[in-house]
């Protein structure tokens, strides 16, 4: 590994994967907008149809479990953004991600792809949740690849569509009055999906030693209970009561949180494990890589009320449904 910049942005070509998720869509969209060549790659490609930046991308259709279908999808690419998790797709998605992960690897590896960049999630040292310590172990997969690679580390992402957030602002929206489990009281270190974009597009080029991980979040480090208090604030509805039992089991908490969500229970449970652990920052050498974006990092509340405005939503009264996609990162 030369630690160089992967490519001249104008001539490289970027493979988004998990093109028909929430932050794969957005950093397509993204590519797009700044002129760059891109590949989407999905599944089911009549799912972007309608995406409005599908006409300035190729489209694909490959599945990180075939891989004979990826042998095409990642011919002449630069940098293979890996931003597909199998949760409530797949009923043992450990095993799925972890195959997916080695067949990706192998693939870049056959390709010659100069750089994999990698969204994975924050998350403490020790005994982890399924779900954190599946995307644990993708990252490294990954990275034992010959394949330069960049892992980000994010926590919730704050974003109108992001099935993280959207389960604080379902949760807050409909419970005055709540009794929760106890990791209500868990610390978490969000991030908004403009800043995480922002890491997702400079890792590209981001001048590294070797193959490793970075966290990312942003400035605010707050107990999850008190980031759906500052949501129901900005939605100008009021102080929510928020009393928090020990003895719920996650199977017991992703059955409640499925009941008052829309959250698939596929996708609830592995989240609501995921909580059992503070997600916060352990360190911060992200910025001796790569800089924050012009005027600095979005704190939690300026991010919620972002998240608002996407999709016109005013707090008291709004009924919001969102179409969940399992496909990529939330």
């Amino acid at each position: 590994m030369d630690g160089g910049l992967v490519s001249d942005v104008e001539s490289r070509r970027s493979l988004v994967t998990g093109a028909t998720g929430y932050i794969g869509g957005h950093l397509a969209a993204l590519l797009v907008d700044r002129g760059q060549t891109v590949r989407a790659l999905a599944r089911k490609p009549e799912k972007l149809r309608d995406a409005p930046w599908r006409d300035g991308a190729e489209v694909v259709r490959g599945d990180l479990s075939d891989p004979e279908s990826l042998v095409a999808a990642f011919d002449g690419v630069d940098v293979v953004y890996y931003l597909v998790h199998s949760m409530g797709t797949s009923s043992d998605f450990v095993r799925e991600e972890e195959r997916s992960a080695r067949n990706v690897a192998a693939a870049a590896e056959k390709a010659g792809v100069r750089r994999i960049v990698y969204l994975s999630g924050l998350h403490p040292e020790g005994e982890l949740s399924r779900h954190l310590k599946s995307r644990n172990t993708v990252g490294e997969i990954l990275m034992e690849s010959s394949v330069e690679t960049v892992v980000l580390q994010a926590g919730i992402v704050v974003g109108s569509g992001s099935a993280s957030f959207e389960m604080i602002r379902h949760l807050t929206d409909r419970l005055p009055l709540m009794t929760t489990p106890k990791w209500v009281r868990n610390k978490i270190q969000p991030i908004s999906i403009d800043d995480v974009l922002h890491y997702l597009v400079e890792a590209a080029d981001a001048p590294i030693e070797k193959s490793r991980a970075f966290d990312v979040g942003c400035p605010d480090v707050l107990e999850y209970g008190d980031a759906m208090q500052v949501y129901a604030e900005v939605a100008g509805l009021r102080r929510r009561v928020i009393i928090a039992l020990p003895l719920l089991t996650p199977s017991i908490a992703s059955w409640w949180v499925g009941l008052v969500t829309p959250i698939p229970s596929g996708l609830a449970r592995p989240l609501v494990e995921s909580l059992e652990h503070d997600a916060v920052m352990s360190e911060h050498d992200i910025d001796d890589v790569i800089p924050p974006p012009a005027g600095g990092l979005t704190g939690y509340r300026d991010s919620v009320i972002k998240a608002l405005q996407q999709d016109g939503s005013s707090g008291k009264g709004r009924r919001h449904l969102i179409r969940f996609s399992s496909s990529a990162p939330q």
